[in-house]
């Protein structure tokens, strides 16, 4: 599923600068439409080989969920190394609540993330919350999550 989902994204930002795809992801694209415009499936997920949603989630919300939780464990990282789990996560949920409170209002209608936010630890907070998955999320969540990374 992530391959099919990198692909599209590749062809999207290719399409939207103006740009030639490369050979490779344009014979994938060329059969993957094929597949859909002969009726040799019949949803465009089947075609472009993304897991229909029987009985889990449909591969759009599970993609939103892995880039807000890389996006967590990224700031997890970046805090001092000699936190407890149940410390970092109690920090990120702070954090995350202040940014949904304040800066997120404004920043949700921003084309990009603000330029001042790159390399900071503002970076991987406004990449989880672009990702449009839940957020903020509880401090249980956020242990489970770094946890796992």
């Amino acid at each position: 599923m992530l391959i099919a989902v990198e692909r599209l994204r590749e062809v999207s930002k290719a399409c939207r600068a103006g740009e030639p795809l490369d050979e490779e992801l344009a014979c994938w694209l060329g059969d993957c439409l094929s597949r859909f415009l002969d009726r040799a499936v019949t949803t465009f997920e089947e075609a472009f080989e993304l897991p229909s949603c029987h009985g889990g989630l449909p591969w759009w919300k599970e993609d939103r969920i892995r880039r807000r939780d890389a996006a967590l464990c990224e700031l997890a990282a970046a805090l001092p190394p000699d936190m407890s789990l149940t410390a970092r996560a109690r920090e990120i949920n702070r954090i995350t609540v202040r940014y949904a409170a304040s800066a997120w209002r404004h920043d949700r209608r921003l084309d990009g993330m603000p330029v001042h936010y790159a390399g900071t630890p503002k970076e991987p907070v406004w990449r989880a919350f672009r990702a449009a998955a839940p957020m903020p999320l509880c401090e249980r969540q956020l242990r489970n999550i770094i946890a796992g990374a």
